[in-house]
This record gives structure tokens, C-alpha cells and sequence, in this order.
């Protein structure tokens, strides 16, 4: 059906500033766009509905270019600690949600952080054993690289002080050696194991639940990484063709495919932008190291505020190198979450050692601290960088002293970046970071928090411009997955996947972004999301 979609500015991101007064859409597709009156009478006979966006603005819809769309739907379900300020509030919560929990049931949170807490004392298992001794609980870091759990827990698990802990990850213990109840990356298999196994009910409930959120947050697609956490690659494949394709919650879910489901995918007859055009299948999804909060990311030198460490690396050179040769001998991309320098290194290794052969391009997921020589030997490889701009508001001041000051000049560095010429795209990790685009376009300008008395901004020099940043969730994530020739921009053959603002993006102030409201969501021609209905 032919729309004609008019009475508001249209940016269309081709370059900086273009605006445009009307577009006329067929099926999924931008047909034309221009002058109203002009798109009026050359398209008299195909106009059949008309949209009247009344002074709002209309851009090419946002992707959320990494992020964990099953575990944002949890976390809008379960126990959400992410907004708590000091360790009693986060176990007072717990206890509170436990009383409608039948006992001996699993609870499950997210979102722990003791770096936003007075203390910035970890949550421990005598700690949750004070509040919740009658259920096994397991709560999620706001990283996602670290577990606290309780005794039942251990218990269930099998887990003693004489437990070994496996290679990349550590287990938590103190000054006697004793067991605290902490497991960050790969140790958190040894609770992950026992838990009780998801249905396709579950998945499928918080998959729906995540798409929803992702419409009012004026999301059209997100790439995002699933397929491993839950009931294998076959049932969240499933889940995913459900929920999008049979009950026509269209949404693009572009599925990265984790390492260890890899041969799943292909035994399934997967390939690299396989799958339909709403459940794509993407690139290998390998992690390479941990995360900075849990000092778990993999430096090139120790911590600055301990010393003993710097970092834990997933896997050795060899085994890094043996992943990738896998998936290249399928011409698969990879994207591999690397934080530290020396973990990004490793990763250039393994690319460099084993090339990408025929279509495609690699991803490196965050690229957080990175080194001129890094940035160097990136410049001439067939790949992107996917960035997370809100990681920049709630990683400091904490990180400041983490890593020290005299070690950030590449961290961060989304400008310099950009000014070396190096692609990047633009997600939040949700659930660790909030899933709204307009938080993570903010961050990238302003650089702040409500730490920042000064309103400063954290390496205030890396601040973007709006439209740098906001061409970060649009034409950045339509690159990172070879879709740049339709998707990304409003063009002729383009996909029509808008994002409608009652307010202007490139005039608001920069500290009023978060505050801007989506008013529709238009995902293939179907507005998917009205905020007056």
C-alpha cells in the first residue's frame, strides 16, 4: 500500500542538515521523496493512505547495534537492582521480592553495581544467606561478568572451597582461602550449569516483552546475541521466528551466533546473513576478555588500584586463533567482545593470521581502551567497531582510578576514532546499559553524569557531535552488517524503517536528548508503535 508521509522535518542522514518534505513509501520500501506537492501528483494513483506527522521529526529508524534482546525482556520481568545505591537497599529488595517466591524456587536478579554504592563492597553469599537463606539465588553484575550466589546456591552446585576454578574465570575467595560467593566470566558456568532449564514459553514471553520495549523506545532492529543462554541455538532460533515472523512483531533482529552454538547454526544449514528478512543470522560471537568492573578485562599492565592483576584472558593465542580459523573456513565474520588493550591486541592477532575471505565484515565488540598501535594495524582490515556510548556515564569517575589517569588518552576515544577514518556503530549492551537509543546518543555528546558537579564531561575532547552520534545507531549499524545499500538513511529502495520524535534532535540541547519522546515507530511501512494509541 502507498503512503505518503509528510507535515514534519525528515532528516535524511545522507549528509549533515538535509532535510526533506515528504516521502512516498510502497510495500516495506522508500519509493521516492521530496517536494509534497511534487510527490502528490506523480504518485496520484499509488497514494492510499496518507501520514500527517504534525510537526514532529522523523528520522531513519534507530538499531541498537549490540545488545541481549531475550535478556532485556528478563530484566523488564524479574528482579531489577540496578537502580539501587548502597548493598542494604539491593538485599533489602531481594528479601521483599523473595516473599511472593515459593521456597526452594530460584531467584534470578540483574543489575548489582558496587561501584554506584557508598561501600563499593561486592554482594557475597553471607551477605544474600542474611536476607534469603531459603532460596537459591543468583544475581547478575550489571556487567554480566560476575555472579554473587548464595549458600543454597553453592550447595546445588556441588561448589567447596577445594573447587578448581576453570580457565578464564575466577572464583572469589578471602584471606583464608574460603569461598565468597562471587564468580566473574567463565566461573559462572559452575552455577549457570545447575539452573533450572528455560522453556520456550519463558524465551518466547521475554523476547515479546523486549520487542515492545524496544518500539517505545523507537528501536526498528538491534543486533544481538542470544542464541547460546537459553534453550540452544534450535529453540531461540525458534523463539525468535515466533515472535517476530508468526504473531507479526516485526522487528529486524540481526542474531550474532555464539561460538559455542556455532556448529548448531551450520548443521541447521545457517550461513552469514542467512535466515529471512526479519531473523538474519550475523557474524561468530566469540568474548575475549572480561569487563572493567569486576577487573576482569585483560590490560596490558596491572590494575592501578590492585596491582596483583590485569585481567582475564577467555581463551590462549591458540585457541583464539583456532575459533576464528573456524569460522572463516565457513567465510564467517567474527565479533568478539574485547575491552582491554592486550585483549583487543589478540584479537588483531587472530584476524591478522587468519583473514576474512569473501563477504562480510569483522566487529569488534566495544573496544574500550585501545592504543595508537592498535588503531594503526586496524585501518587497513575489513572491519567495524561497535561501540557503546552510555558506557562513558557509568563507568566514571570509578574507572578514573581503576585504570589510572595517565592511561585513558585511548580509551573511550570514540572521536578519535571516527577522525582515523574508522567505521563505528553505535549499541547499549542492554540489559547492562539502558536499551534507549536517546540515553546513548546523549553520553556520546555530553560525556557526563551526576557525578560530573562541573558538567565537564569525562575526556570531554572524545565528545561527538549529534549527528556523528546519531548516525552511530542509524548508518553505523545498517554497516556493521553489510546493509548500508539499504538500510541506514532515507533513500530510494531503502528500507522504510523510521523513528518519529515529537522533538528535534539536531536543536534541543544536548542535555535535554534523554528527555525528547518517540511518538511512532514505524518498522516496514507499519507503524508498530503510536504513542497516542
Amino acid at each position: 500500500m502507498g503512503k505518503l508521509i509528510y507535515g514534519g522535518k525528515m532528516y535524511t542522514l545522507k549528509e549533515e542538515g538535509q532535510v526533506v518534505e515528504a516521502i512516498f513509501t510502497e510495500e516495506q520500501y522508500i519509493v521516492d521523496f521530496g517536494d509534497k506537492k511534487y510527490l502528490e501528483e506523480k504518485y496520484e494513483g499509488r497514494i492510499q493512505e496518507k501520514i500527517d506527522l504534525e510537526g514532529e521529526v522523523l528520522l531513519p529508524g534507530f538499531v541498537d547495534s549490540h545488545m541481549h534482546l531475550v535478556g532485556h525482556g528478563e530484566k523488564l520481568l524479574r528482579l531489577n537492582l540496578s537502580t539501587c545505591t548502597s548493598k542494604e537497599e539491593a538485599l533489602r529488595l531481594l528479601a521483599n521480592y523473595a516473599e511472593n517466591i515459593e521456597e526452594g524456587q530460584w531467584i534470578i536478579g540483574d543489575g548489582w553495581n558496587e561501584n554506584m554504592w557508598q561501600e563499593q563492597q561486592v554482594l557475597t553469599s553471607i551477605d544474600i544467606d542474611q536476607y534469603v537463606p531459603n532460596h537459591p539465588v543468583l544475581l547478575n553484575r550489571i556487567c554480566k561478568h560476575a555472579i554473587a550466589v548464595n549458600s543454597y546456591a553453592l550447595k546445588i552446585a556441588n561448589i567447596t572451597n577445594d573447587t578448581s576454578s576453570p580457565i578464564g574465570g575466577v572464583m572469589e575467595k578471602d584471606e583464608e582461602g574460603t569461598i565468597i560467593g562471587v564468580f566473574k566470566d567463565q566461573a559462572q558456568e559452575l552455577i549457570t550449569r545447575v539452573l533450572p532449564k528455560v522453556t520456550d514459553e519463558y524465551v518466547e514471553r521475554a523476547l515479546r516483552a523486549g520487542i515492545k520495549d524496544a518500539y517505545k523506545l523507537g528501536l526498528t532492529g538491534a543486533h544481538t546475541e542470544d542464541l547460546h543462554y537459553y534453550h540452544g541455538y534450535e529453540g531461540t532460533y525458534r523463539s525468535y521466528k515466533k515472535v517476530i515472523e508468526e504473531e507479526g512483531n516485526h522487528f529486524r533482529a540481526h542474531l550474532l551466533v555464539h561460538h559455542e552454538v556455532f556448529d548448531e547454526m551450520i548443521h541447521d544449514g545457517g550461513k552469514y546473513l542467512g535466515g529471512t528478512e526479519w531473523v538474519e543470522l550475523g557474524s561468530m560471537k566469540i568474548f575475549a576478555d572480561g569487563a572493567f568492573g569486576g577487573r576482569t578485562a585483560l590490560l596490558s599492565r596491572p590494575y592501578l588500584d590492585d596491582p596483583s592483576t590485569n585481567g582475564v584472558s577467555i581463551f590462549s593465542q591458540e585457541q583464539l586463533n583456532e575459533l576464528v580459523e573456524k569460522a572463516r573456513k565457513r567465510e564467517v565474520p567474527i565479533a568478539v567482545h574485547a575491552i582491554g588493550d592486550a585483549a583487543f591486541e589478540m584479537v588483531l592477532q587472530a584476524i591478522e593470521q587468519h583473514p576474512l575471505q569473501g563477504f562480510g565484515r569483522d566487529r569488534l565488540i566495544h573496544a574500550t581502551m585501545l592504543r595508537k598501535d592498535l588503531m594503526e594495524r586496524m585501518k587497513d582490515l575489513p572491519l567495524i567497531l561497535d561501540i557503546q556510548p552510555s558506557f562513558v556515564t557509568s563507568d566514571f569517575p570509578w574507572v578514573i582510578d581503576r585504570l589510572g589517569k595517565e592511561n585513558l588518552a585511548y580509551c573511550y576515544a570514540w572521536k578519535t576514532l571516527l577522525k582515523e577514518g574508522l567505521h563505528c556503530a553505535g549499541g547499549s549492551d542492554a540489559p547492562i546499559e539502558s536499551a534507549n537509543p536517546l540515553v546513548g546518543i546523549q553520553a556520546a555528546i555530553t560525556r557526563t553524569n551526576a557525578e560530573d558537579i562541573e558538567e565537564n564531561g569525562y575526556l570531554p575532547e572524545e565528545a561527538l557531535t549529534v549527528y556523528e552520534a546519531v548516525s552511530l545507531y542509524t548508518k553505523g549499524s545498517a554497516y556493521a552488517i553489510c546493509h548500508e545499500e539499504n538500510r541506514g538513511k532515507i533513500e530510494n529502495g531503502y528500507l522504510a524503517d523510521f523513528t518519529v520524535l515529537n522533538k528535534d534532535i539536531f536543536e534541543v540541547s544536548p542535555s535535554d536528548i534523554d528527555k525528547i519522546e518517540v511518538t511512532k515507530t514505524i518498522v516496514g511501512n507499519e507503524i508498530m508503535y503510536d504513542r497516542l494509541k
